[in-house]
């Protein structure tokens, strides 16, 4: 069952309403360094004055058991019980480690996602996926656990810059790929860039809806949601053993797109003019992410540790034209590091 989503003006004066309601002991805040500093500020007036606030250092890197550890010890040292509500405040990284947090603390209290990046706007805060990276892995660690509400201010994204907002608009066009022919056939002739980002949020949110009430466990249709991520977590979980080389999630399933959409034509899903299009789509956007052909194949092994595999069989989800995704795709190691030495060959 998809949680309630609020979205607009409104969002945060319904959240205040919300914590405020009888039978919730206290509320505590999830934030990172930056959304401590950019955020909190206007989120702070629609909370209980006795809030404690839990700051975490931002970045993918902290995505890890050790900050879950930190944010279990400040609980435990306030005295939370089960009726207390954990608000994370933050982007991809802050709801899906403190919906795995509190999903955990005393066998699970509530939580509230209150995204503030683009990405975790239309993705990463609805949906019910917690999770921590573990051993160099996206996501290794994790639970299915749909939060008690969303509350999307879409005046957050105001705070990033443009690189952030880039990052969350490759789950947006991914949504289109593998759902929405119309809308990626407009929005390419349109742009990326908007004024009023809340129309894009709600479709998205509503489209990712859809699947996720079909299939809330991942066992069918909700895989088509890991549309370009089955290369993009295996660039981007390589990219961070590399130091200075990080990218951020979205770049690597920018990537990831192009790649999983050549793999497709290869299978003779896609058709070879779909894929030029998608292409130049995303490379309107997305700057082309650096790699040498020398380390396709250590990218490519990365993949074996993906959530949809079954065995040593390496599941995909692809194309079979734009706005149909198919998923249970099997690929071999050798066509993934060949996708990635494809997309290599664009670069050049």
């Amino acid at each position: 069952m998809n949680s309630p989503v609020t979205i607009g003006a409104e969002a945060l004066p319904e959240l205040a309403a919300y914590l405020f309601r009888p039978g919730i002991s206290r509320v505590f805040v999830l934030a990172d360094a930056n959304t401590a500093r950019l955020c909190l500020p206007l989120l702070e007036p629609q909370l209980p004055p006795d809030y404690f606030l839990i700051e975490i250092p931002a970045g993918e890197e902290y995505k890890r058991l050790s900050v879950c550890d930190t944010v279990w010890c400040q609980l435990t040292e306030q005295q939370a019980d089960r009726h207390a509500v954990l608000v994370n405040l933050g982007g991809g990284v802050v709801t899906d480690l403190g919906g795995f947090c509190a999903a955990l603390y005393k066998r699970g209290i509530g939580f509230v996602q209150v995204p503030t990046t683009l990405l975790a706007q239309v993705d990463a805060s609805v949906g019910g996926k917690t999770g921590i990276d573990f051993q160099g892995f996206k996501n290794q660690l994790g639970v299915f656990q749909e939060p008690l509400a969303v509350f999307i201010e879409p005046q957050f994204l105001e705070t990033l810059d443009p690189r952030q907002l880039k990052s969350g608009y490759a789950e947006v066009l991914k949504h289109w790929l593998i759902a929405d022919a119309a809308a990626f056939d407009s929005n390419r002739r349109l742009g990326w860039l908007t004024d009023d980002w809340a129309p894009i949020i709600r479709e998205s949110i509503a489209l990712k809806q859809r699947i996720v009430a079909q299939d809330p466990l991942e066992a069918g249709p909700r895989k088509l949601l890991n549309f370009g991520h089955t290369v993009g977590h295996a660039l981007e979980s390589y990219l961070l053993t590399q130091p200075g080389r990080e990218v951020l999630h979205g770049e690597a399933v920018a990537a990831g797109l192009v790649c999983e959409s050549w793999l497709s034509v290869q299978r003779g899903l896609l058709p070879a003019e779909d894929l030029d299009k998608i292409e130049t789509f995303v490379f309107s956007v997305f700057d082309r992410i650096p790699f040498i052909l020398l380390e396709t194949e250590a990218i490519a092994e990365f993949a074996l540790q993906d959530k949809k595999n079954e065995g040593a069989t390496i599941n995909c989800t692809l194309l079979k034209g734009i706005g149909q995704g198919v998923y249970d795709q099997p690929v071999t190691l050798g066509e993934i590091a060949e996708s990635l030495r494809y997309y290599h060959r664009i670069q050049s």
